[in-house]
């Protein structure tokens, strides 16, 4: 049997390895794949593994060998599962690796907003701190959390840890999901869009990208949270409309605004947020601390194991 790994380098960069994958069969990893190579690469295997490789329908449709695709990845928007369902290919996803992952760092862009410890050390690197006339000095507001009230949108497994995470500092955490209906006195109650942005001071992105939540900060929504409201993404970047973000800072609506994410990646030329005031930009890495990535390797391999056995799990293609 034959495997082809699509764009194995984010995943893995050298520091895993892929030996696991070999006893299903001859395995070709590529650690990158343009859009015009796809069909050439997978070629006569019938398992193809994709992190952030796009398959529309006419990949699916000239692969005539093809019977599985791993995405290893929790979303998979990029993949056309209806045409691979229609095809008979069984695509899978891996739900479940990165959630403590992402939540720490969502509580990272947080504190990072509360505190500014890059800043602070890059200025006493500079010499600011060997100059000063005091034994400290702060080159920007500092902010405690507690008390202050955190509104996650999109409650699933990584919006809750998020949630436990922020309760550990004191914040009060409200939170709406399609899904989510919260019992009277839940400790997370269960609140509707529009009361999540009134009474936020922390609004946490932790849905997926789907046609209903594709811009679901923009002007309208941000007119309706507080002055000096904080905005996290942790999720997908086109969950926000950029410039009405980028608006929002310039005129101090939206305090500050740290993002792993953005709409295009790695992005485009005259990407709103890039050097926008009160922005924090880091280049999707929620999700890639090593125990993470060899996690998410495993659990590819067991979605192939359980694939091979008859009994496909994490299906996305139904």
């Amino acid at each position: 049997m034959k495997i082809v790994v699509l764009d194995g380098h984010t995943t893995n960069p050298g520091d895993l390895n892929w030996d696991d994958f070999n006893e299903f069969g001859e395995v070709t990893v590529y650690d990158r794949t343009p859009p015009e190579l796809v069909v050439e690469r997978i070629g006569d295997a019938e398992i193809a593994i994709s992190n952030k490789t796009p398959m529309p329908r006419e990949h699916f449709e000239a692969c005539k060998s093809l019977k599985y695709l791993g995405v290893i990845a929790t979303g998979y928007n990029i993949i056309d599962v209806v045409a691979a369902k229609e095809m008979g290919i069984t695509v899978t996803n891996i739900p479940t690796y990165s959630t403590s992952a992402v939540a720490q760092f969502t509580m990272a862009l947080l504190l990072e907003v509360c505190h500014q410890v890059g800043a602070h050390s890059e200025s006493v690197k500079a010499g600011d701190w060997a100059n000063c006339k005091d034994f400290c000095y702060w080159k920007s507001p500092l902010m405690e959390l507690a008390g202050k009230t955190l509104g996650v949108i999109g409650f699933g497994r990584i919006g809750q840890e998020v949630a436990k995470l922020a309760k550990a500092f004191g914040m009060n955490v409200i939170a709406y999901g399609p899904r989510y209906k919260s019992e009277p006195g839940a400790s997370v109650p269960s609140v509707s869009l529009d009361e999540l942005y009134a009474r936020s001071d922390v609004i946490s992105l932790n849905c997926p990208l789907t046609d209903e939540t594709k811009g679901i900060i923009n002007k309208d929504s941000i007119a309706k949270m507080k002055d000096g409201v904080i905005i996290l993404n942790s999720s997908r970047g086109a969950l926000i409309v950029e410039q009405d973000l980028r608006d929002a800072l310039d005129s101090g609506k939206v305090a500050h605004a740290a993002v792993d994410v953005l709409s295009v990646e790695p992005p485009s030329a005259g990407n709103p947020l890039i050097g926008a005031k009160n922005c924090i930009i880091t280049p999707h890495i929620a999700w890639a601390p090593i125990e993470t990535r060899k996690r998410l390797l495993k659990l590819a391999v067991e979605n192939i194991r359980a694939f091979l056995e008859g009994n496909p799990q994490n299906v996305v293609s139904k």
